[in-house]
């Protein structure tokens, strides 16, 4: 399968499930301006993403608006999702984009918190994807092998605990991995040429860096793939990414390692931050009393940017292979990926204090 159709029928399943055209064509934005609001600085990947998708909101919104992007940097996009949450209004004239990293605060209870994405009605959600690989000089050739690693401490080049590296390093633990996470790296990007360099050893990369970079490595002979982090189907099941079809996802993964399916409260916690941090990984919300007319047209331009002949032509280059989604499947998204029990959430805080010194007062 092409990569390009990743959560194909997740996408089919959305594009069928219409609101009454006569309440989608009830709005009307001519003469207007739309502000797309990005709690990021300029240049990072949901900035990229926001500003990809903006144009498209003036093509396809009713009376196609003119836009503008704000962005509002601080507090790792805190500062700026506290703002919009505060400060918009429900007209439809300023949209938000989040991402794992406005997530995963509001998941783990941050205290400077004070947006709540109960407050907020759902447009669209983007998933991404990733394979997490492990250095080839352990002699592992597959999860099968991982006692081999029993005795030996591995290392990983972390931006940080409660960053979106926590669903990695969540997920190892899971597996029963001994990794010791680095913390201070930039991004992905920097770890992955530290596993180059020998300087760690096991790693992960998004489905787009591994497909560009980290597959090199694999052919080389230098690295060798586990899992991938999966996808949600149509149910909100976790399945395998049909951009990796012959590895298992992380849910697999656990099976194969633990001899029993996976479950129990450490599980819950990583779920949550797994579909935050990948198939639900950036949002567009409007403020929570935003009218359903213009809901439904924020969604419409989902379904007709789409069928747009230089969305297809340019879409997988420019913000990634995985399809974006809207209406009922990626309303399932958006619930999972900013809901988390209260056990759930008080084991992970509990973890991430007690071994990395983490404080959430």
């Amino acid at each position: 399968m092409h990569r390009r159709h990743l959560i194909k029928s997740a996408g089919s399943f959305a594009a069928t499930t219409l609101l009454p055209a006569s309440i989608a064509r009830a709005a009307n934005f001519a003469n207007q301006t739309v502000t797309v609001f990005i709690p990021y600085g300029v240049g990072g990947g949901t900035d990229l993403w926001g500003r990809y998708n903006a144009p498209f909101l003036t093509k396809y919104l009713p009376g196609n608006p003119q836009n503008v992007v704000k962005n509002s940097p601080g507090g790792g996009s805190i500062s700026g999702a506290n703002l919009f949450a505060a400060t918009a209004k429900p007209d439809g004239l300023t949209v938000l984009v989040t991402s794992g990293s406005t997530q995963f605060p509001y998941l783990l209870g941050v205290r400077q918190v004070k947006y709540d994405y109960k407050d907020w009605k759902f447009v669209m959600a983007s998933p991404t994807g990733g394979v997490a690989y492990i250095s080839s000089k352990f002699g592992v050739k597959s999860l099968a092998d991982l006692g081999k690693l029993k005795g030996k401490q591995l290392h990983y080049a972390s931006q940080g605990a409660t960053s979106l590296d926590l669903a990695p390093m969540l997920a190892f633990r899971l597996l029963g991995l001994d990794v010791q996470h680095v913390f201070g790296f930039p991004g992905r990007g920097e770890g992955r040429l530290g596993f180059e360099r020998g300087e760690f050893d096991i790693d992960y990369q998004t489905t787009t860096a591994y497909l560009r970079s980290s597959m090199q490595l694999v052919r080389n002979g230098e690295a060798v793939p586990l899992f991938s982090w999966g996808a949600l189907n149509d149910k909100g099941e976790l399945a395998r990414d049909p951009n990796f079809p012959d590895l298992p996802d992380i849910g697999e993964a656990f099976e194969i390692v633990n001899g029993k399916k996976p479950g129990g409260v450490e599980w819950e916690a990583f779920r949550a931050f797994l579909i935050a941090g990948f198939p639900a990984q950036k949002l567009m919300l409007l403020p929570r009393d935003t009218p359903d007319d213009i809901v439904a047209a924020y969604r419409g331009v989902l379904r007709k940017m789409v069928k747009d002949p230089e969305y297809i032509a340019t879409k997988d280059d420019q913000i990634g292979e995985y399809e974006q989604v809207t209406d009922a499947a990626g309303e399932e998204l958006f619930r999972q990926a900013t809901t988390i029990s209260a056990p759930a959430r008080a084991w992970v805080r509990d973890y991430l204090a007690k071994n990395y010194s983490v404080n959430f007062d």
